[in-house]
């Protein structure tokens, strides 16, 4: 429990960081939280408090991952930095650096603002985008932490970049000025799971366009995921276990292909998941349809490849444990449902 300890969890308007601050308020924490404008102060409390009631543990704090300004008030005092946030995009942007520029700065601005406010750890959230092994080196048996994405290889997604070097940027800061304070990283996997509003993190978009109908049939293409809440305690864990100091921590569960979630959906949902597609699209069609949608030509490389990651190191070192991907498809779904978004 918290002891009357006080957490800083960064981007609180974020899908991770909306359900890890509901986590450490239930465990009795202090939590400090960062957002780009505190014009968002009072939806993020309404959505935290759906899920329990924030009272006057919750803060909220100006900072924005490209500027200097704030990260110190923000930190001072705190026993602990969850460094959460970080840009993401639906589509690959055109311009990489959109997104590696704001996910390194960001990551040094709260290292170093933890550093000087004698911070115990800190746990950044990166991603199984930065421990992925090259299309070439793919093999039935899931990733591990050992693995770093080669970003010398041809067609790394801008995402994959800035995840990959903003981690690299991280272990690198530990090395020359983390002084008495530690580090742990958690690199989750695809993150499902019940959303809190309409305002939704791109990686559920998955779920959602299957339930909408928004794509005419179900595309060769399949995913790790686990669900948020399971991150969620999987940043606290890393945060007081004494054994997580410098380790990576991958969070992921089932692998699954979109075939058989738009099944399960149609199965378990009935009336609810009528306009999920059942028709298998083939590779060419998506492939053509990839030249005039963005958002469906990031993904049309991982067309037919299945790669899956290992969460062995957290379930052994933490006790960590991910809830069934099928619980997390559901629960994914029907907050949509509730959200009036499918």
């Amino acid at each position: 429990m918290s002891d009357g300890q006080t957490v800083l969890v960064t981007g609180g308007s974020g899908y991770i960081a909306g359900w890890t601050i509901i986590a450490l308020l239930k465990q009795g924490y202090a939590v400090r939280t960062t957002i780009r404008s505190l014009d968002k102060a009072d939806v993020v409390r309404a959505n935290i408090a759906k899920q329990t009631d924030p009272g006057n543990r919750l803060a909220f704090f100006a900072a924005d991952l490209l500027s200097d300004a704030g990260w110190d008030e923000a930190t001072v005092g705190c026993d602990y930095v969850l460094h959460i946030a970080s840009p993401v995009a639906a589509a690959e942007p055109k311009d990489a650096n959109e997104l590696i520029r704001p996910a390194r700065e960001g990551a040094l601005r709260a290292l170093a603002a933890a550093a000087k406010a004698g911070v115990k750890r800190v746990v950044m959230t990166s991603s199984v985008a930065a421990t992925s092994p090259a299309a070439k080196d793919l093999s039935e048996a899931d990733t591990d932490e050992t693995i770093w994405t080669d970003l010398s290889v041809k067609g790394v997604s801008a995402y994959s970049q800035s995840k990959t070097l903003a981690e690299r940027a991280a272990w690198d800061f530990m090395a020359k000025s983390g002084g008495g304070m530690t580090l742990a990283t958690v690199n989750p996997a695809m993150v499902l799971g019940p959303v809190l509003s309409g305002d939704y993190s791109p990686s559920v978009q998955v779920v959602e366009r299957l339930m909408t109908g928004r794509v005419p049939g179900v595309p060769r293409l399949g995913f790790s995921m686990v669900d948020v809440r399971d991150v969620a305690d999987l940043h606290i864990r890393a945060m007081t276990a004494p054994e997580a100091a410098g380790q990576r921590f991958i969070a992921a569960g089932r692998f699954m292909w979109m075939a058989d979630m738009a099944d399960f959906l149609r199965a378990k949902l009935g009336s609810k998941a009528t306009k999920v597609p059942a028709r298998r699209l083939p590779d060419i069609l998506v492939r053509l349809v990839a030249l005039f949608d963005a958002d469906l030509r990031s993904v049309t490389p991982g067309l037919g490849r299945r790669r899956g990651f290992s969460s062995a190191k957290a379930q052994t070192m933490l006790g960590w444990r991910p809830r069934p991907a099928e619980e997390t498809l559901i629960d994914c779904a029907e907050s949509l449902v509730a959200e009036g978004v499918a």
